[in-house]
Parts: C-alpha cells; structure tokens; sequence
C-alpha cells in the first residue's frame, strides 16, 4: 500500500520530469498543507534564465508572495532531489516544517559531479529553524529522472 509521502514524491517526480521536458534541470517540488497540494514547482532555471530558480526556492518565492506570509511551519515541501544550501537556507527562513526528499545529495554527485555538495541536514543543524527531515523516498524512481540526462556546466 503506497503511504502519503510516496503518493505525493511521485507528484514532485513528475514535475522534475517536466521540468526536464521543458528543457530545465530534472528537478521538481510540490508544497503541501494538510494533505492537500497547494504549490507546483519545477526547475526553470533555463526558461527564466534565472540561475536561482530551482524548483523549491521558485515555490517558496511564489507561495509566499502570493499568500502573503512568512511562516511554513504547518507545510511539507516533496522534492525529488535533497535540497542545495541555498534552497534549504530558504526552507530555514521560511520557517518550513517538514522536508521530503527522494534522490540525495551524494548520488546526485555520482550523476552530475562535484558541486556544493552540503546535505539538507548539514544546513538545519546549524539553523535556527529545524524542518523535519524525511529521505530517498521513492529512491529509485527519482534516480530514473536522471537516465540519459547530461549536465551541463
């Protein structure tokens, strides 16, 4: 039986397959509050070419503007990759309350190479907010999202 995380990391899996359909980077998000989706994100670094565009620091960015608030503490945000420093900075500042995530950050590396590679968790500890924290779910499906895809650099 599949549980609520997986239902909703196959939502945030196929954004990062649109993200990659649209000719962004391969990743995607989904904000939710009480068990309901209330924020698509995907990459849109290439189409907005905005460097900081990733798929969770866009969400949070439009979310907050729109609604007009601050404070995520009653929200899970689905990521199919581990969070990078910036985006976990802006889950920090956002006062999120819990972080899902499928692919991590070390076979990310494995598949794109080096870069700042400074877990999720890493960030939080030295945070004054502290999201919860949930891994890998549905580990093999968001490792598909990256066959055949090439980083460029």
């Amino acid at each position: 039986m599949i549980n609520k995380d997986e239902k909703f990391m196959e939502v945030a899996i196929k954004m990062a397959l649109q993200a990659r359909k649209d000719g962004n980077e391969p990743f995607g998000a989904i904000l939710v509050k009480n068990n309901e989706i209330v924020m698509y994100g995907e990459n849109k670094i290439n189409s907005n070419c905005d460097p900081t565009h990733h798929a969770e620091i866009g969400l949070i960015r439009t979310y907050c503007s729109e609604n007009n608030i601050f404070n995520l503490s009653e929200y899970t945000l689905y990521t199919s990759c581990e969070p990078c420093v910036m985006c976990t900075g802006a889950m920090v500042w956002s006062n999120l309350g819990k972080i899902v995530y499928s692919v991590s950050h070390d076979q990310l590396a494995k598949i794109a190479g080096s870069n700042i590679m400074i877990s999720c968790k890493e960030v939080i500890e030295k945070s004054p907010n502290k999201p919860a924290i949930v891994e890998q779910v549905l580990n093999e499906e968001g490792l598909k999202v990256f066959e055949g895809y090439t980083f460029s650099n």
